[in-house]
């Protein structure tokens, strides 16, 4: 009898071994807060700003119009821009074909006279020639005539070269030349339409103004930012971990977040800090080390980053 009872607390206390066994610790815990990727939208040059179209906390989409910074001095450089290209157009059109078609027609009416004076010339020349030899022309005379003679020739191969040049258009390397210019002229409006295009700035993305900086009529300096914008998913879950427990958090790992107010959220561990929050002084020791506190990043997963303020305080517990 008394073997049995034995056998029976041996028994229950196997029963509560086991169960003690089975039962899991629970998780720690961990203090943290939401944080969020703000994008700072900011005009390439200063000047004065001319328009707002939006206001903290509104949500814009895509492409919405966000403000204007006065771009009068690059209005002005666009359009000499564009009328240097003009010019350069105009100059490769006009080079690569011939004449107008009245400078030609005078150029002809000119060979035509040449001609008629060269034909005269040598006909004169070849009867003086036959009256040389009977003795009434002299020497000098016939040497006048055979230089107008060539003079004449020499004129209609003159004109003949101008009407041939007047026909074909400039020579290749002026035209490369000019196209070229052409492409320095177009590459020239396009920086300047893209400078003009800088001081009106849109929505890159999906977002909420988290802050306006800047108010019509203030001077905004070049690169300053003027509307800051909070994605849409741009918040994400940051928080701390002793040294003892750094070795449970992996990359990819689930942890839950919770705050108050807010339901109970899970988000994906992205970013685990390579170096301690706070390093004790001096040296490092078993007393010390407890202090030392590694920075995590989460992101939130679907749509729960929703109902994350940025500096919002969390407490976020590993998920095995």
């Amino acid at each position: 009898m008394n073997n049995v009872k034995l056998v029976q607390v041996g028994t229950g206390l196997l029963l509560i071994s086991l169960l003690a066994a089975c039962k899991q610790d629970p998780l720690p815990a961990y203090s943290g807060y939401a944080e969020a990727d703000l994008i700072y939208i900011a005009p390439s040059a200063g000047g004065i700003l001319q328009g707002l179209t939006v206001q903290r906390g509104d949500h814009i989409a895509s492409g919405k119009p966000l403000f204007q910074v006065d771009a009068s001095a690059e209005t002005y450089s666009r359009d000499a821009a564009v009328a240097q290209q003009s010019r350069a157009n105009a100059q490769l059109a006009d080079l690569s074909k011939g004449r107008r078609s009245e400078e030609i027609a005078a150029i002809e009416a000119q060979l035509v006279q040449a001609r008629a004076a060269r034909d005269m010339s040598t006909s004169q020349l070849k009867r003086q020639r036959e009256l040389i030899h009977q003795g009434f022309v002299s020497a000098a005379q016939m040497d006048e005539l055979e230089a107008t003679q060539t003079r004449d020739v020499a004129r209609v191969k003159e004109l003949e070269a101008q009407l041939a040049l007047a026909r074909d258009a400039a020579r290749p390397d002026t035209i490369q030349a000019a196209r070229a210019e052409v492409l320095a002229a177009s590459a020239q409006v396009s920086q300047s339409t893209w400078a003009q295009g800088q001081k009106a700035r849109s929505a890159p993305l999906n977002a909420t103004v988290f802050d306006v900086l800047y108010r019509p009529g203030e001077w905004v300096a070049p690169g300053s930012p003027v509307v800051a914008l909070l994605p849409d998913k741009g918040v994400k879950v940051r928080f701390f971990v002793p040294q003892a427990d750094l070795a449970k958090a992996k990359v990819g790992q689930t942890v839950a977040f919770q705050c108050d107010g807010c339901s109970q959220g899970q988000a994906r561990i992205n970013y685990i800090s390579a170096q301690a929050e706070f390093t004790p002084p001096v040296i490092y020791s078993n007393e010390s080390k407890g202090k030392l506190v590694f920075m995590i990043e989460a992101t939130p997963v679907d749509a729960q980053a929703a109902q994350l303020k940025p500096g919002q305080p969390l407490t976020v517990s590993l998920m095995p």
